[in-house]
């Protein structure tokens, strides 16, 4: 395309381009725009170099001029203007996301890019957000890397989850970049890497408040026998080799000792071995952290677990014991955690991996780049579907608030027109069913689209991504909870002004031809 345009002189063809999604994701009525920082960064980076040029040489038909390729080798994104919406807010179908200014060459090529950009990135903090209202004020951690598509999608998906509302990743490297809190587990090959105590190489553990280490394995397994008869269990049957893997990682984390306790039997050995384990801990001045579930009835068993704990607590005047952590993994989806939360679990945090970072239930947002203007011409993509069809021209996006604070409508309009205005009246219509409208009267209008990019450098600042969280919890409040709700949400509504309806459909009838019957 960028040579045909070359070919046919349009090099100095001006162009808008807008960036822009026609469907909520996952049967939803909103979606969190994400992924604004690295378009940025890939403008800052913009360039073809010597290896490029030798490449496309080698791939193109040889038919193309070598004048085209020295014209390649002066692209920059210097002459490209970027308009966005703030990463992190809530956005909704039609409205321009990002809108590129400048030389139709550079605007097209940039097309690609952005738009990989964009889709994955929104769609995964959309996706995060989403477990995060389901979950409550419950912790979420990402633990997807080992399911996520490549090591490039499990980077982009620790970041972006983090954004929508996660609280950590398992993912290291996500956390050396971004400095996303890093949480993690051992795993089941740890417990079944032992079969007995006597494959402790280590037994000692130095008290906190001392200076000596004394025998941490004898005190564990004191303990255990103490509470045999509060958990009705036979002692023969409960496995020494999870005891012995137990005692062994809280050796090595004494601050941090969290235990999976489904590798063998939850109920007649797992919380058994981990309880034992953790009020040794106590006597040494140190507090366990808490259990992970990995199968089985999460409900029950987490129902189970707190009982225990809150005995515990009750009979050995260990508090803080009734509130450790119960930690939920296995495959959990958004309606797992709401039909947990039916059930009436006891669970205070999730590992989410799979259904997270592969956003399973639905792979792709459907971003889409249309050109809505050349030469400060409008141009119009027309479809047989109406949903296909674009709003064309240069627009600006404006957000009109309620009284009670809450938003009402996105309203685009074209750039010529003045900006609507607190407490005036303005006529609100749907872009395509003429009988639909209304007149709304803002009590805030926020103007949605900035300038983030011009002269070949960023003109806006970014925020880090704890801001970017930020400002998506923020942005979420401003929805309703009827817009929000995980079953038949409200839709929201986005407009276009009386005088950008009239202009688009009278664009539509110029270009749309004229059918014959016969």
């Amino acid at each position: 395309m960028a040579y045909a345009y070359w070919k046919s002189g349009k090099t100095n063809a001006y162009a808008v381009f807008d960036l822009f999604f026609r469907k909520n994701p996952f049967n939803g009525e909103f979606t969190i725009f994400a992924g604004l920082e690295e378009c940025l960064k890939f403008l800052q980076k913009f360039l073809f170099s010597e290896s490029d040029i030798y490449y496309l040489q080698q791939i193109l038909p040889p038919s193309i001029e070598e004048e085209f390729y020295k014209y390649l080798k002066s692209l920059t994104a210097k002459d490209i203007s970027l308009y966005a919406i703030k990463e992190g807010t809530v956005v909704f179908p039609r409205v321009p996301l990002i809108r590129i200014e400048g030389p139709l060459i550079i605007a097209q090529l940039l097309e690609t890019s952005l738009l990989n950009l964009v889709n994955y990135a929104s769609l995964m903090a959309t996706n995060a957000a989403r477990f995060r209202m389901a979950a409550g004020k419950l912790k979420l951690y990402e633990f997807g890397l080992r399911r996520a598509q490549g090591p490039d999608g499990g980077l982009s998906a620790s970041k972006y989850s983090y954004i929508g509302g996660f609280d950590g990743t398992s993912n290291v490297l996500a956390g050396k970049l971004f400095n996303i809190p890093v949480k993690g587990t051992h795993a089941h090959s740890y417990i079944t890497s032992f079969n007995s105590l006597t494959e402790l190489n280590t037994t000692t553990l130095i008290p906190k408040q001392r200076k000596e280490a004394q025998d941490f394995c004898t005190v564990a397994v004191d303990w255990r026998e103490k509470l045999v008869p509060i958990f009705n269990v036979v002692l023969s049957e409960v496995s020494d080799g999870e005891l012995a893997a137990f005692i062994s990682f809280a050796i090595a984390f004494p601050n941090d000792f969290v235990a999976l306790v489904d590798t063998y039997d939850v109920k007649k050995s797992g919380l058994l071995n981990f309880c034992a384990v953790a009020l040794a801990l106590h006597d040494f001045d140190y507090r366990a952290i808490g259990i992970r579930l990995d199968s089985g009835d999460l409900a029950y068993l987490s129902i189970v677990a707190r009982e225990y704990f809150i005995k515990i607590s009750n009979k050995y005047s260990v508090p803080y014991f009734a509130e450790l952590m119960i930690m939920a993994s296995n495959d959990i989806n958004e309606e797992t955690i709401l039909s947990l939360n039916d059930q009436g679990h006891c669970l205070n945090s999730f590992g989410i991996g799979t259904h997270l970072v592969t956003c399973q239930k639905q792979p792709a947002l459907g971003c889409v780049y249309k050109m809505v203007e050349l030469n400060e011409e409008p141009r119009i993509k027309l479809s047989q579907e109406v949903a296909k069809v674009t709003i064309p021209g240069k627009k600006n996006v404006y957000r009109l608030y309620s009284e009670t604070g809450y938003a009402l409508i996105d309203l685009l309009q074209r750039c010529t027109e003045n900006p609507p205005v607190t407490n005036q009246k303005v006529l609100c219509r749907h872009p395509f069913v003429e009988s639909k409208r209304a007149f709304v009267i803002p009590s805030r209008v926020e103007n949605l689209l900035h300038l983030f990019w011009k002269n070949g450098e960023v003109c806006h600042p970014l925020p880090n991504l704890q801001d970017i969280r930020e400002n998506v919890k923020n942005s979420l409040k401003i929805l309703r909870s009827d817009i929000k709700r995980t079953l038949n949400p409200t839709p929201y509504k986005v407009s276009v002004t009386d005088n950008l309806y009239n202009y688009l459909h009278n664009l539509w009838l110029e270009n749309a031809p004229i059918g014959e019957l016969s």
